[in-house]
């Protein structure tokens, strides 16, 4: 029995995936938490970082608490208000969390495609 064709092509199959990083509580950083944190770094805001998601600050604050308690370090500072209002800074723990996520993202990714080079079904 041969292979079935669609429209002149062989059906391409790949293999798919997503990462996170496990911490003792569960999930620590995923794709959606690390884009959280690049809008807190970007904004100087949990909230309009949330906004900027379509996300509720309640949600955001959360995920950020969690971060925070799983981490060695806190990955987040909130600033409280005053002159100006508060806000909230990414740690020297937060970009080196965003840059270990997105190095083993992208190995991952290329992971992920030399394999799919390799199915054969």
């Amino acid at each position: 029995m041969g292979k079935k064709v669609r429209g002149g092509r062989l059906p391409g199959f790949r293999l798919r995936g997503r990462i996170w990083i496990e911490g003792p509580d569960g999930t620590f950083l995923g794709y959606g938490r690390v884009v959280l944190l690049e809008r807190i770094r970007d904004y100087g805001s949990i909230s309009a970082a949330a906004r900027s998601m379509s996300m509720s600050y309640r949600h955001a604050w959360r995920l950020v608490e969690s971060m925070n308690r799983q981490g060695r370090y806190p990955v987040v500072e909130k600033r409280t208000g005053g002159r100006g209002g508060g806000g909230a800074v990414l740690t020297e723990t937060g970009r080196h969390a965003i840059a270990s996520f997105w190095k083993a993202y992208h190995e991952f990714r290329e992971y992920m495609l030399e394999r799919s080079a390799h199915l054969d079904l």
